[in-house]
């Protein structure tokens, strides 16, 4: 048997790893790469595998980062299942085809731009084509065995970051032996609103594990609370100017909504208006309501709340681009959630060209920014950034708030791990920047006693 890692090695996204069985090919997750200037490159290189060879692939989770070259995948000839969970395929079916109208729109404007080469000028690929890999999805259920091959059985458990995620256990029977593989997807943090803490694992031959906070740990959601709480009452009551909030359009944005809820319900925050400016995260809070079962309990109790006391929070989904641009001239008193999270496209670069230039306004960071992103140069303390080729001073008050991460960090990474009973997985860490890796490799075996981890290099195999 034998495992390859195609992305998120010493990185946080293009997660894609291929298993080749005795009996078959598959691929887990096949994500997109995102941020820094070689990214449109690394996404249209060919495959280093036929597609036309794999049997099915299986997925994780719902981010582009996971799951956005599917579509690529199938145009070029993947005919077999993409198996995840219901919540994750729901996701999917606005996420993949949104993700191929953004290609196609930056495509038109490259190809009006006489600086650009002719070969930027064709999207990545089309909505036709994301529609046609959607059909190719079926559904699981957190928990069901599922024999997705013969002599490999499958079980997807809730990963805790975003609706619908799952860490993966693969069992794959060779030569009479069964060897479990465990990949974890990407792990929430315990005890975070909306979904539920990451299932515990105890038993693998070997693991794949995320890192992506290996090298920190996270504020204490008191903490996160009262920080997110001063940014939103210190700029509308006394500053006097405008909150905006870079969010992912699934899971990100719903918990920010989750938090300015339960923070007025408990008194704490004032009548606000709430705009959320991305008709991605319209359909994707839709898709959380329908899987409400799968929520945590505080979350079903708000909800709850809110629907008998609608008054006092205003909460407006911007669909309309006019609306949109209306939002421009708001001066202040308006809490702006937009797309997309890590501020590389979207309407959330014109919320930012707006007001990252007026000292009365606030701009909230609530999730991690990779290497080369726009939103990653502001929290590292850019004094001023270019959005859309203007340069934008960058006067606004920054709240990089951790904390809210759906990621766990270091500590809740290792408690994780501790579950695993002896003997102890050969363990290979991904989905982290490369210090952050290596620091968290060196944790697991400092405080767990394990075997040093593994940081696989990009491309690289090895036979299990």
């Amino acid at each position: 048997m034998k495992l390859t890692f195609f992305g998120a090695c010493g990185e946080v996204t293009g997660s894609s790893y291929l298993v080749e069985t005795a009996a078959a090919r598959f691929l887990v997750d096949c994500g997109m790469f995102q941020g820094g200037a070689e990214t449109a490159r690394r996404n249209r290189a060919p495959f280093a595998f036929d597609p036309r060879t794999l049997d099915f692939v299986l997925l994780t989770h719902a981010h582009i980062d996971h799951s956005g070259l599917l579509p690529r995948l199938v145009a070029e000839g993947f005919k077999g299942p993409i198996y995840a969970t219901a919540a994750t395929c729901d996701l999917l079916s606005v996420m993949l085809p949104d993700s191929a109208y953004i290609q196609e729109k930056e495509a038109d404007w490259m190809r009006e731009s006489p600086t650009r080469r002719k070969e930027d000028a064709t999207p990545l690929y089309t909505v036709r084509e994301a529609e046609h890999a959607l059909r190719q999805l079926k559904a699981v259920e957190y928990g069901a065995a599922l024999e997705a091959h013969a002599q490999i059985r499958c079980r997807w458990l809730d990963a805790g970051h975003i609706l619908g995620s799952a860490l993966i256990e693969v069992k794959v029977t060779e030569d009479g032996t069964e060897k479990t593989i465990v990949f974890s997807g990407d792990l929430g943090q315990p005890m975070r609103p909306l979904v539920r803490d990451p299932t515990a694992i105890h038993h693998a031959d070997v693991l794949l594990v995320e890192s992506t906070y290996g090298n920190r740990r996270h504020k204490s959601m008191t903490e996160t609370i009262q920080e997110f709480e001063h940014a939103i009452v210190d700029t509308l009551t006394r500053k006097g100017g405008n909150v905006i909030i870079p969010a992912f359009a699934v899971g990100r944005t719903q918990e920010a909504l989750y938090l300015l809820g339960e923070l007025y319900r408990q008194g704490r925050l004032p009548e606000m208006d709430i705009y959320v400016d991305s008709p991605l995260a319209l359909k994707a809070t839709e898709i959380t309501l329908r899987h409400a079962r799968l929520l945590d309990r505080e979350s079903a109790a708000l909800l709850a709340w809110l629907r008998k006391n609608p008054a006092g929070q205003r909460v407006h989904f911007v669909q309309d681009l006019e609306e949109s641009i209306a939002l421009h001239r708001v001066r202040k008193g308006a809490i702006i959630i937009s797309a997309s999270g890590m501020c590389e496209a979207g309407r959330i670069k014109h919320h930012l060209r707006h007001n990252l230039g007026r000292p009365e306004c606030t701009i909230v960071i609530t999730g991690f920014q990779a290497a080369g992103t726009l939103g990653r140069r502001i929290v590292d303390g850019a004094k001023e950034v270019r959005i859309f080729g203007i340069p934008v001073p960058v006067r606004a008050d920054i709240y990089t708030i951790g904390g809210l991460s759906a990621h766990a960090d270091q500590e809740a990474l290792l408690q994780w791990l501790a579950h695993f009973r002896p003997p102890l997985p050969r363990t290979y860490v991904v989905h982290g920047e490369q210090e952050t890796s290596e620091i968290f490799a060196r944790a697991v075996r400092e405080r767990l006693g394990w075997p040093l981890p593994v940081v696989p290099a990009p491309r690289s195999s090895v036979h299990l």
